[in-house]
């Protein structure tokens, strides 16, 4: 075992050929719980996370009690599992039931370290609008669960624009009564766009391009990535370049002014969300997990009802690797998030330690290609890293199982697919398999075929609006 800020952590059985270091979340997690329930000395911890008055999650767990020798792991663990709880379900207001010490803490990384800044800056301010709070209650003042689902899209009548905007291109489709008649795929780079209106034209060209092709417009649906609420920008990586307060005249209400434009229902969600729907879509089922690995990680989910939840599901920010040494994300500043394992960050990160040299001023996308045309010819460097990610994937499956309930696993973006994605897979059931054997036997993958590539997502936006 190696400790990380006292949380005891464990090697994986499988471990990523180029990670020797990998310590998952899930297999901490476990041996923590474990060795609680063993001590005969456990305190229940009770946590409530408040989006809206009528939308809240509650989570439990025990921990160590307060005197006992090995509550020194009880911060590092109770912090972990609320970050996942804060990127995966949102909210701005934290009631804690448990020990005091430890709400206390809590408080104090929210207010002190640079980490819990990011967050309580980003779900508090930025999505929230409100401060981010954690308040300290007795469990009976605990606010009750109260978990909002709703239909998402599968409205398919009319004319529709479906659009999906990623970090190194965008895609619309025009779509007549649920059938395809128009795609296109456009190459671009919005990260460091400093002018919203840069960001407005390309929408609007591309929402144009698709209208060419149908009589009329009766409806526009888009993911992105990001958080969007009531088609407001809340936080989104395409408008990193755009100066905080540009940001809050123009690129918040950016997606209301394109409405406008069109005078057409508009709906805009997550691109995971989007994603997740679009493979309930295609397999004919619910309880769908979507992950894809693209220029980030972005997740959406179906729950076994078929409704999506007005959780964030922002997996990109969720920690599943404990390592102290794990790499840190330039934007939280947090280190050991999805963001840097399931995407091109991961892939190119990987390079050098794989022994692929590769011009440092090259685009991830280009870094991509290349590992491609390696793995294509039998590069068995190349297959390593594919091999890592398929290992890591592995573990954080097991890792969101326990905070998802899920049958299909949607796996989709342009790190996985081909050869590598195969690879990719291949490694994560391995580790299913040895690991956890009962999960195994549950959980699906469904990987989109090339015509659910290419027209499944934009189909899948356009049917979001009612009209």
């Amino acid at each position: 075992m190696k400790n990380h800020s006292g949380l005891k952590l464990v090697a994986p059985a499988i471990q990523p050929p180029l990670d020797d270091g990998f310590r998952p979340a899930v297999l901490a997690n476990k041996a923590f719980r474990e060795a609680v329930e063993a001590s005969g000395q456990s305190v229940p911890v009770h946590l409530a996370l408040v989006r809206s008055p009528d939308s809240v999650s509650r989570f439990s767990t025990s921990v160590f009690a307060p005197d006992h020798p090995e509550a020194g792991q009880n911060f590092q663990f109770v912090e972990r599992l609320l970050k996942f709880l804060l990127w995966s379900r949102g909210g701005a207001k934290i009631y804690f039931s448990g020990p005091k010490e430890l709400g206390e803490q809590l408080q104090k990384h929210y207010k002190e370290s640079a980490t819990g800044r990011f967050d309580a800056t980003t779900m508090g301010e930025r999505i929230y609008e409100t401060p981010l709070e954690v308040i300290l209650v007795s469990e009976n003042e605990l606010p009750a669960e109260a978990e909002k689902t709703t239909p998402l899209g599968r409205h398919l009548d009319g004319c529709r624009i479906g659009f999906d905007l990623g970090a190194s291109d965008r895609k619309a489709a025009a779509v007549i009564d649920g059938e395809p008649v128009y795609s296109e795929e456009v190459p671009w780079d919005p990260r460091p766009q400093t002018d919203p209106q840069w960001h407005f034209d390309q929408v609007m060209d591309a929402l144009r391009s698709a209208a060419k092709h149908m009589p009329r417009v009766d409806a526009i649906g888009g993911s992105a990535a990001g958080v969007y609420v009531g088609n407001k920008v809340k936080v989104a990586s395409l408008f990193r370049g755009v100066s905080p307060e540009l940001f809050e005249s123009r690129v918040k209400n950016l997606f209301l002014e394109i409405q406008k434009e069109w005078n057409v229902p508009l709906e805009l969600v997550n691109d995971g969300e989007v994603t997740a729907l679009a493979g309930a879509m295609t397999i004919g089922e619910d309880a769908v997990l979507g992950v894809a690995m693209g220029s980030s990680e972005a997740v959406g989910y179906v729950t076994p009802e078929g409704n999506i939840t007005s959780w964030l599901n922002e997996l990109a920010f969720a920690p599943i690797d404990y390592n102290p040494e794990a790499p840190v994300d330039e934007w939280s500043g947090d280190s050991g998030v999805g963001a840097l394992y399931f995407s091109q960050q991961s892939l190119t990160r990987l390079v050098p330690a794989a022994g692929i040299d590769l011009p440092k001023e090259m685009s991830l996308p280009d870094k991509l290609v290349e590992v491609q045309k390696l793995m294509a010819d039998g590069d068995e460097r190349a297959k390593k890293i594919y091999q890592t990610i398929g290992t890591y994937f592995g573990y954080a499956i097991a890792h969101y199982a326990e905070f998802y309930d899920f049958k299909y696993l949607l796996v989709l973006g342009r790190v996985a697919s081909g050869t590598g994605g195969e690879i990719i897979l291949d490694c994560a059931r391995e580790v299913l398999d040895k690991e956890f054997p009962e999960l195994s036997k549950k959980v699906k993958f469904h990987v989109p075929g090339e015509t659910e590539k290419r027209h499944g997502q934009a189909m899948a936006a356009a049917s979001l609006p009612a009209l």
